[in-house]
């Protein structure tokens, strides 16, 4: 059976960056929107999961980008849910436009995370079951962002409006943290390749050292506290 769920949208001011393209978090707003929408209309939604102490978590994501969606354009997301791996779950995106053209497609493993301990829990464990499906043509997996020598720094203050309800920074405020410390080097321009890897939680009041660094069209972006909290590499 396939699980495709599809949800239109149409860019309005508040989705759009200074190039009145679709700004990177909101991007990110809108997958996570879509996979807690589907997994609560598969049977798995916060009365097995917020209601019993247990926390939705992205880990990693891998997301290529053709076009970003501009100003008054209708698109449609679809998003499905893949296999389980162990501790992992699987998840797929695609944007398209009304010609039927992708314009984005994408993946993310989550998993579910204890809320008082912070420790990863297995699903199996809390009988959290989603069943998987494979589209075709559908992104590949995340894979871990490969290093490249870093040569700039900077800082970065988790601030209050940043946090959500897990209590740390949302893992799509990462990228507006991301395009405000590449700003020079890219001057906004999105990139058509972008892998991050959520390493550890960044809290209210942590001072995070953002350094990069560039090989040809690559950017190695991390940001570390007392230790990783995330990482990333971007194609342009």
């Amino acid at each position: 059976m396939m699980y495709i769920e599809a949800h239109d949208y149409t860019l309005g001011t508040a989705h759009c960056d200074i190039n009145r393209r679709l700004r990177l978090s909101e991007l990110f707003t809108w997958f996570q929107e879509a996979a807690i929408r589907q997994t609560s209309e598969m049977g798995m939604g916060r009365e097995m999961t917020l209601d019993r102490g247990l926390l939705w978590i992205v880990t990693q994501w891998r997301v290529e980008i053709t076009r970003l969606p501009e100003y008054d354009e209708h698109v449609t997301l679809e998003t499905w849910p893949g296999k389980t791996m162990h501790i992992f779950f699987t998840r797929f995106y695609r944007i398209k436009d009304d010609a039927g053209n992708i314009l984005v497609q994408g993946s993310a493993l989550w998993a579910l995370m204890d809320k008082g301990n912070r420790r990863i829990v297995f699903p199996e464990d809390m009988g959290v079951h989603i069943e998987g499906t494979t589209v075709e043509g559908q992104c590949a997996i995340p894979r871990p962002p490969k290093a490249i020598p870093q040569t700039a720094e900077s800082r970065y203050t988790v601030t209050y409006s940043v946090l959500d309800l897990n209590g740390h920074m949302n893992n799509t405020r990462y990228f507006d943290l991301m395009q405000d410390a590449l700003y020079d080097l890219t001057r906004g321009e999105p990139p058509k390749l972008i892998l991050c890897e959520y390493n550890a939680e960044a809290k209210l009041g942590d001072d995070i050292t953002i350094r990069y660094g560039v090989q040809e069209n690559e950017v190695y972006l991390t940001g570390e506290a007392e230790k990783r909290i995330f990482r990333m590499r971007l194609s342009y």
